[in-house]
C-alpha cells in the first residue's frame, strides 16, 4: 500500500479530472450553476476524495470500499456528461475526451481494487 494517497496514480489522475471538469463546466449556462454544474462538480470531486479517504484509513477492506465508491462516482460523472452533451452544453469531442479520461481512471481504480483482493488472497 502507498505511504500517502498523494502517491497514488488514481488520486493524481482524479485531481486532473477535477480540474478538467471544472474548466469544462465553467462554460455551462448560468441557469445550470446550482443544478447540473454543481452536481457534476460534486461527483467528480468525490473521486479523488474517496481514494484519499480510503487509503488514509490504512485498512484494505476500507480502502476497497472507498475505491468502489470512487468508481461509482466516475459512472455518475460520465452519465452527467452524457446529459450535458444531450443538452448541447458540450460537444461530442469534449464528451469523448472526458469519457476516455474516465475510462482510464476507472481501469486504474479497478486495478487497485484487484490488487487489494489479490493481496488478501495471498495472505490466506
Amino acid at each position: 500500500m502507498a505511504n500517502s494517497y498523494k502517491d497514488l496514480i488514481a488520486w493524481k489522475k482524479g485531481i486532473q479530472l477535477v480540474k478538467s471538469i471544472y474548466e469544462l463546466t465553467a462554460a455551462f449556462p448560468a441557469n445550470e450553476k446550482y443544478e447540473l454544474t454543481s452536481q457534476i462538480r460534486r461527483a467528480v470531486v468525490s473521486v479523488p476524495s474517496n481514494v484519499a479517504e480510503g487509503q488514509a484509513r490504512f485498512s484494505n477492506p476500507d480502502f476497497r470500499h472507498f475505491l468502489r465508491i470512487a468508481r461509482g462516482s466516475l459512472a455518475e460523472v460520465e452519465t452527467q456528461l452524457v446529459v450535458a452533451h444531450e443538452l448541447n452544453y458540450i460537444s461530442q469531442a469534449q464528451l469523448d475526451e472526458h469519457s476516455a479520461r474516465i475510462d482510464e481512471l476507472g481501469r486504474i481504480i479497478n486495478g487497485l481494487i484487484n490488487s487489494i483482493a489479490a493481496a488478501k488472497a495471498a495472505a490466506h
